[in-house]
């Protein structure tokens, strides 16, 4: 069982890996921790945006809209490599998943099909929005992977966690298909070479 860190923490994580980043407002306290809990956490969730253009998309991660206030995420990851921290604590990003997959994230084992919807995402996962539009076809650049990477292993550094720690949205929930445009078993490779220095 892992307490989430503090922001300042978290903050501190971060740019430990070298990650460029940027708070946006006052991050540390925004976020939808009225709703209920934040913690215990077992992982970082990846998600893409559906959105074109960085401050828009960060304006939308920290504002939410009508049908999802924000924070959408703790960070958002622009194409540019940039993490902008739009929020802290409890977020709308996981939604509900599934409980097979929460277990093997916690295991640390390989990833069973998701294929229900019964276990509150939002209170056990650190979630990174990264700007993108999500049809296979918009580009991730290079400094934005390494983003993603660094971020993740951030965190799984943080609280002793491997590389399968980590999943998209995809692996979480039912008809979610993000990220797209590169695969997960390609992004956790990259994240345990990240772990190893």
């Amino acid at each position: 069982m892992a307490l989430p860190m503090s922001a300042s923490g978290f903050l501190k994580a971060l740019r430990a890996e070298a990650v460029t980043v940027v708070e946006v407002g006052d991050w540390r306290h925004h976020n939808r921790s009225h709703k209920g809990p934040w913690g215990p956490v077992h992982g970082v969730m990846i998600h893409h945006t559906v959105t074109r253009g960085s401050a828009h998309t960060v304006e939308l991660c920290r504002d939410g809209h009508a049908d999802l206030p924000g924070p959408l995420c703790h960070g958002v990851i622009t194409k540019d490599g940039t993490v902008h921290l739009v929020g802290y604590g409890r977020t709308n990003h996981a939604g509900f998943g599934d409980d097979e997959v929460l277990r093997a994230v916690i295991a640390e084992k390989r990833l069973p099909p998701d294929n229900e919807a019964n276990t509150d995402g939002n209170r056990h996962f650190y979630g990174f929005e990264c700007e993108n539009l999500g049809d296979g076809e918009d580009p991730w650049p290079e400094a934005q992977l390494e983003a993603i990477v660094r971020v993740a292993a951030a965190v799984c550094r943080h609280h002793g966690w491997t590389q399968r720690s980590v999943i998209g949205h995809k692996e979480w929930q039912p008809g979610k298909v993000d990220p797209r445009g590169f695969t997960m078993a390609w992004l956790r490779d990259r994240i345990e070479e990240r772990l190893k220095d």
